[in-house]
């Protein structure tokens, strides 16, 4: 399909065109940079993305990660739609890309200090985010989708005082019925919180 045509694509023709996006690096790039041609056709990827029962919303969700890995700032005037939906999706293949813009934004903001995403996260932006991240660490979610969690806890506990005491809790609870891959996880971001401690 030409560029031009994307232009003029209503949602239910990018419906269709999400069917052949796949694992492959290539499809989710490609239809990514077609909507950052076209940043009208954000709300669209969003709609379907919040279908969330709705097996196409994962292949919205890969997009999505792929786009904002690209460009993150292209999600600022969706921020309200994102994180007033994010804790709705719940299907384990888009749990895992929705976890990780999450982490995108936290690390623009707290560690890349993102003038533009500083700005545009609002408190209650951040509070939907730590809302969802929590029941990510909560629920029976893969170890990916857990990693990006604790990591987006850890950077916006540096703002919201009480994240990191729950994130302990639940870090420390967990801790020996998890994966090795979350305990690697677990460990590095418990003793980052301890220097934190140590230093205050």
């Amino acid at each position: 399909m030409s560029k031009v045509k994307y232009f003029k694509l209503t949602k239910n023709q990018l419906y269709e065109e999400l069917s052949y996006v796949n694992h492959s690096r290539e499809k989710r790039l490609f239809y990514s940079k077609m909507v950052l041609d076209h940043p009208e056709l954000v709300s669209y990827l969003l709609d379907i993305l919040f279908d969330v029962d709705d097996n196409i919303s994962c292949r919205a969700a890969w997009v999505f990660e792929f786009m904002c890995g690209e460009n993150l700032e292209a999600v600022i005037p969706h921020l309200d739609t994102f994180t007033e939906n994010v804790s709705k999706v719940h299907l384990d293949p888009a749990v895992r890309p929705v976890a990780k813009v999450c982490e995108y934004l936290a690390i623009a903001h707290y560690k890349e200090k993102n003038q533009n995403i500083i700005n545009a996260l609002t408190t209650q932006h951040k509070e939907k985010i730590i809302e969802a991240c929590f029941d990510w660490m909560i629920n029976d979610e893969k170890v990916a989708p857990k990693a990006y969690s604790m990591n987006t806890l850890f950077l916006l506990g540096n703002e919201f005082d009480w994240v990191h005491p729950e994130l302990v809790i639940i870090l420390e609870r967990d801790f020996h019925i998890q994966s090795a891959a979350f305990k690697a996880r677990a460990r590095h971001i418990l003793k980052k919180i301890k220097k934190l401690e140590a230093r205050s």
